[in-house]
Formats: structure tokens, C-alpha cells, sequence
């Protein structure tokens, strides 16, 4: 029983990250839903994370500074960085 609430919380704590995600806002404004938006979602998140990645890479970060790096840029990063 406390795996499945465990469990049920990073469920809920993904669903609320995605729904304030830029990229939801973005699929949103241009009026997707179903299975467009999610494709559209998914390969913004995506992209949003591989130029924050390849920053990072130019940077010569490496490890936790990388990881710490990306982290914050796709946090800060929205659909216009993809």
C-alpha cells in the first residue's frame, strides 16, 4: 500500500511538472489536442533538453555540474529555446 502511494505521488508530481510546462502552453496556444498535443509536447521537452544539453557540453561541464546545468536550463528554457 505505501509503494502504490509513493507511487501515485511521482505520477501526480510528473502530470503537475507537465502541465506547467512552456512547451503544453505553447501545444495549447496553437489549439493541438490528444495525440498531436503529446507528440507536439514531447518533441518540444525533447529538444528544449538536447540544446541545454549541448550548452552544457560547450561549457565543458561535466557530472553533477552538468546535470545541475541542464537541469536548470530546461527548467528555464520553453518552447521559444527549441
Amino acid at each position: 500500500m505505501r509503494k502504490l502511494a509513493v507511487l501515485s505521488l511521482i505520477a501526480f508530481a510528473s502530470l503537475s511538472h507537465a502541465a506547467d510546462s512552456g512547451c503544453l502552453s505553447a501545444a495549447k496556444d496553437k489549439k493541438l489536442a490528444g495525440a498531436a498535443q503529446n507528440s507536439f509536447v514531447k518533441k518540444c521537452e525533447a529538444d528544449v533538453k538536447a540544446k541545454c544539453e549541448a550548452a552544457a557540453t560547450e561549457k565543458k561541464l561535466a557530472g553533477a555540474a552538468k546535470n545541475s546545468n541542464v537541469k536548470k536550463c530546461v527548467q528555464e528554457s520553453g518552447p521559444a529555446a527549441s
